[in-house]
């Protein structure tokens, strides 16, 4: 079964694929015999399908599967794979991670000793930031990333809000408590999104929402940019009322340039899931996806 892929991906399970070929650029040309079409970080749409006249599996490395058409695939019986669970922990680890970065100022402290700026000894205002112990976070969408989050926020003894549409059966365990989500952004002081990007969520946090949080909130967006009304939360964090811990932008791999000097964001590309370990999981769960539509076994991790 002929696989066509991006690129190689980590880990040893890539090696169990015996006939792969490798994407030299674009999709642009016409790929009779290719039946799986492997980690392709690009948009899979009608006009790429075209291109495929033997695909039968579009096999997405990461959770998210917004750039595929599953529609488009649907239509043509091609297949829809994804690798979910495995990343948890790790992008849980990232929000956690910029939420301490921008409330204790690391970066901005770290730029501070580097540029030569720090003169002086100890000084009692010198770079406060804020505790994390007894503040307010919000968690928006409680799924496997947004409970690993809360998992890890009840070790920081942070008082937990969550929303979304249906009560989570766990959430008593997580010491978190269901909010509606204008009310969410209201009360607390540090909102985390971890909702997939469909047509119902593409910008769910718009102007109106982002004026709904208080002064000094810090939002955190470790899923996807276009949750986020863009240009709405440039302006907000231009004017400095809020803060932000963005790895995730609307259109990839381009950053507003408004935000690269501001001292109230701090900016990772896209890294959630990047430790080694994650991402030779996720290979192996590609891989999987992959040996069963060999097998003809029920796809794992199938999304369409």
């Amino acid at each position: 079964m002929k696989v066509l892929a991006s690129r190689r991906f980590p880990g040893p399970a890539w090696d169990e694929l015996r006939e792969v070929e490798y994407l030299a650029g674009p999709l642009k040309e016409s790929y009779p015999g290719v039946e799986v079409l492997a980690g392709v970080g690009q948009g899979v749409d009608d006009a790429v399908l075209e291109r495929f006249p033997d695909l039968r599996l579009v096999a997405n490395y990461g959770v998210g599967y917004d750039v595929i058409d599953v529609a488009a695939c649907e239509r043509r019986g091609v297949a829809v794979t994804n690798t979910p669970g495995v990343l948890d922990a790790a992008t849980a680890e990232l929000a956690v991670a910029l939420i301490l970065a921008v409330r204790r100022r690391i970066v901005e402290g770290d730029r501070f000793v580097r540029e030569g700026n720090w003169s002086h000894g100890w000084a009692e205002l010198y770079l406060v930031g804020e505790e994390l112990a007894g503040s307010t976070l919000g968690i928006v969408g409680l799924g496997r990333i947004g409970r690993a989050v809360a998992a890890r926020a009840k070790s920081f003894e942070l008082r937990i809000l969550y929303a979304q549409r249906h009560e989570a059966e766990d959430a008593a365990t997580l010491g978190a408590e269901r909010r509606e989500l204008d009310e969410l952004l209201r009360e607390a002081d540090i909102v985390t999104l971890h909702v997939p990007l469909t047509d119902e969520t593409r910008e769910l946090i718009d102007a109106r929402r982002l004026a709904l949080l208080r002064d000094g909130a810090c939002l955190v967006n470790t899923s996807r940019g276009a949750i986020v009304e863009e240009q709405a939360l440039v302006a907000e964090l231009v004017s400095a009322r809020i803060r932000a811990g963005l790895d995730v932008y609307a259109d990839e791999p381009n950053v507003p340039r408004e935000l690269l000097d501001l001292p109230n964001v701090v900016l990772t590309p896209h890294v959630g899931s990047a430790t080694v370990g994650t991402r030779e999981a996720m290979t192996r769960v590609l891989v999987d996806n992959i040996l069963a539509l060999q097998r003809g076994e029920p796809l794992p991790n199938q999304v369409a």
